[in-house]
């Protein structure tokens, strides 16, 4: 099997990083969880649509996204969840719902709630329900370039 594109694309830009192995986990909250890592040390990726545009909201594990906030952050009038169904073929080389948060990988604009840059290290589905990648933000925003919003998640707990 040829290695994973993330790991392909980090490999090529001479970064280094963690993998994590854990236990087979569908949801960000058991992924933590089996993972070891807080919640909000994990960052999820959700996938919504912007004016009929596809794009990823990266946020802690710990938090819900706020649709209304997304759309006054980003000057859209139409913002909503992405159906599976409507984005798992942008991700071929994913298991369904673990893409990385690496929207710069598919063509995708990516939205991070800057809650997340509060910690060193972010960490992250890597295309699979049983590993994740973590890496220091600062590289992770050096090579996604996404747009940092503010208040764009609640804490769920």
């Amino acid at each position: 099997m040829s290695e994973p594109r993330l790991q392909r694309y980090l490999h090529e830009q001479g970064i280094g990083f963690e993998t994590i192995h854990h236990a087979r986990a569908q949801t960000a909250h058991d992924t933590a969880m089996s993972a070891q890592l807080d919640e909000h040390d994990f960052a999820k990726t959700v996938m919504v649509k912007l004016d009929g545009r596809m794009a990823m909201a990266v946020l802690g594990a710990d938090r819900r996204l706020d649709l209304a906030a997304l759309g006054l952050a980003t000057g859209c009038e139409a913002v909503e969840l992405a159906n599976e169904s409507e984005f798992a073929a942008l991700f071929p080389d994913c298991e369904a719902g673990a893409m990385p948060p690496f929207g710069n990988l598919y063509g995708l604009d990516v939205y991070v709630d800057d809650a997340l840059s509060e910690d060193e290290e972010i960490a992250f589905n890597a295309g699979t329900h049983t590993e994740l990648i973590r890496i220091p933000f600062a590289l992770f925003e050096q090579l996604v370039h996404p747009r940092r919003l503010r208040r764009i998640a609640r804490i769920t707990h």
